[in-house]
């Protein structure tokens, strides 16, 4: 679908109203159309969805060559967003990615220092294996990620919106790298792991990428207005009682001091999930629902996100981990006994 062929979205936000229908169509035919460009990534792309029109963050940890680049620059193309790749390295300036001052003199002799925004001032920005960056351009990020500006030389820069950050982590090479502070990690509303293609799906990827990449030539089937409208919609979508009361338990379950730990969290976990992990769990379950054609969430929406939620916002116990158990295997026994409680 292209410029001319868009339908532009009713504005109206009650629920059941036509905006609903609307929109539902608009997040399918997206996903649909990620899904011929970036092939046998269904659920990888799904997620990546959510988190955007949920206003969030993402961190995505795989091999290299798996098309971490080539998602970030299909999406950034679909949704006709500015995007800005970063790529890190030990020598990373915090100026190089927030911008800085720099001398300007004109022609009549007059001079000043004017701000020179940088990568960080686009809509979507790919920052590529972001435990490369030393820690002070890590933090660089955070009151972007957090904030949604830029403070420099005392002066407080709104960023654009949307404005989403898509941050990358090899899993293997860490000599010379600086693992994410906790603090920071919790910024992100998803962390998505991207598992290796099926042999089917490394056929398919012969006829769509030998020649060029498909996201070079990809249209645009919305732009960033109606980024915010979907965005903004999606804050409407119901939050029952029983949905609200789930959220709050399944947060609960991955804290071992609390009444409602689950077992393995008290065998396993030294520091479960943040208030703030409750906040994207909800935010994202919306998306979710909104993608299934819902106006109002479901349970089955919070346990599609619970994992890329929460596999990041917990910490093991050092012998847990030692006994060879990670966060994904301790959580899906936490998801899976929260779920038989239902």
């Amino acid at each position: 679908m292209d410029e001319g062929q868009r339908t532009p979205l009713t504005t109206a936000a009650a629920p059941g109203d036509e905006a609903f229908a609307d929109a539902h169509r608009r997040l399918q035919d997206l996903r649909a159309l990620l899904g011929r460009v970036i092939v046998g990534q269904d659920e990888l792309i799904t997620h990546l969805v959510t988190a955007v029109f949920a206003g969030g963050h993402v961190i995505v940890e795989g091999l290299p060559g798996l098309g971490k680049t080539h998602l970030a620059k299909a999406l950034a193309a679909a949704l006709g967003l500015h995007w800005a790749r970063v790529q890190c390295t030990p020598d990373l300036l915090p100026a190089d990615v927030t911008g800085a001052e720099i001398y300007v003199s004109t022609a009549t002799g007059a001079s000043s220092f004017e701000f020179r925004p940088g990568p960080v001032f686009a809509q979507l920005v790919l920052v590529d294996e972001i435990n490369r960056a030393t820690p002070r351009t890590q933090a660089a990020l955070l009151e972007a990620m957090q904030e949604r500006q830029v403070t420099h030389a005392g002066t407080t820069h709104a960023l654009p919106q949307p404005f989403c950050v898509l941050a990358t982590q090899n899993p293997i090479e860490l000599e010379g790298t600086y693992p994410l502070p906790e603090a920071q990690l919790d910024r992100f509303m998803f962390k998505l792991t991207v598992p290796f293609p099926a042999r089917d799906t490394l056929l398919q990827l012969l006829d769509v990428s030998l020649d060029a990449e498909p996201a070079d030539t990809l249209q645009a089937i919305a732009d960033a207005a109606e980024v915010r409208h979907i965005t903004q919609l999606c804050r409407h979508v119901l939050v029952g009682e029983r949905c609200r009361h789930a959220a709050v338990d399944l947060v609960v379950a991955t804290q071992p001091a609390l009444d409602g730990a689950a077992a393995d969290a008290r065998r396993h976990i030294r520091y479960g999930a943040s208030p703030r992990a409750l906040q994207a769990l909800v935010r994202a379950a919306r998306v979710r629902a909104l993608l299934a054609g819902r106006p109002h969430v479901d349970v089955a929406d919070l346990d599609a996100v619970a994992l890329p939620v929460l596999r990041h916002r917990v910490l093991l116990r050092l012998e847990s981990e030692l006994d060879g158990l990670d966060a994904d295997g301790t959580l899906g026994s936490i998801v899976d006994a929260w779920r038989r409680r239902l």
